[in-house]
């Protein structure tokens, strides 16, 4: 698979071309079908790409589908929930008129119940995406394909839409699109930030077992090209 690789001075900078993009494929996908949608990763690294994004006005953001691509199976009240993330810093402003689709479902855990609840949720999301952030994990990590992820091969092979998985590293149990409902989209973005990030990503980027460092099976696909966006934290740590 041919990576695109866009690299950044700043972090503002790549917010600032990360939103461009997406916010050309929204538009796309509006002028093409009257609606759109985007899936997003939690964590920290997006937040400042969220507010950037969320603030354009050029967007007709009540047609637009926003869901996640993983989340953590905790309340919106949580501080750990990536809905909340989500809300807080992408949903805001202009963008406060998109539709948002959680993947938590209420439930104690995520249970059959609680994952067939999840799957009619996300049934309403038009497909294919119309763009796809992915983020990684200095373990190698991606949405919630997990190394050690009691179903992590499912989530990697079976058609989903989503799948429970807890794994020794992820805390809380989680939910997670399937890989193959993931690339069902228009765009696919990979965005990274530091030094470490890229040095995951160079050893990632070698020969080796998916179920050691599941971003592989991302990088290695070749039904969408993977556009990354990285910023180190230093101006001289270019390595691409």
């Amino acid at each position: 698979m041919t990576i695109e690789r866009n690299v950044f001075s700043t972090k503002d900078k790549l917010a600032q071309a990360l939103a461009d993009a997406v916010a050309e494929n929204l538009n796309a996908g509006l002028d093409e079908r009257g609606e759109a949608s985007l899936a997003v990763s939690g964590g920290s690294t997006p937040k400042r790409f969220f507010e950037v994004l969320g603030a354009r006005d050029d967007i007709d953001w009540e047609n637009v589908t926003v869901t996640l691509v993983d989340e953590r199976w905790v309340d919106e009240s949580s501080d750990r929930s990536n809905a909340r993330l989500v809300k807080e810093n992408l949903l805001t402003g202009a963008a406060a008129a998109a539709r948002f689709v959680p993947l938590y479902a209420g439930t104690d855990e995520p249970d059959a119940a609680g994952i067939a609840q999840a799957n009619s949720a996300v049934a309403q999301v038009p497909v294919p995406f119309d763009a796809v952030i992915l983020g990684m994990g200095n373990d190698g990590h991606t949405a919630s394909f997990f190394p050690g992820g009691d179903a992590l091969e499912e989530a990697l092979n079976a058609e989903g839409p989503v799948v429970a998985i807890r794994a020794p590293g992820a805390g809380e149990p989680r939910v997670t699109f399937t890989l193959a409902r993931l690339l069902q989209t228009r765009a696919l973005y990979l965005h990274i930030e530091g030094e470490e990030k890229a040095q995951v990503l160079d050893k990632a980027l070698e020969t080796g077992p998916v179920e050691t460092m599941p971003v592989r099976a991302v990088l290695s696909q070749s039904h969408i090209p993977v556009s990354l966006y990285w910023c180190p934290e230093r101006q001289n740590a270019f390595r691409f």
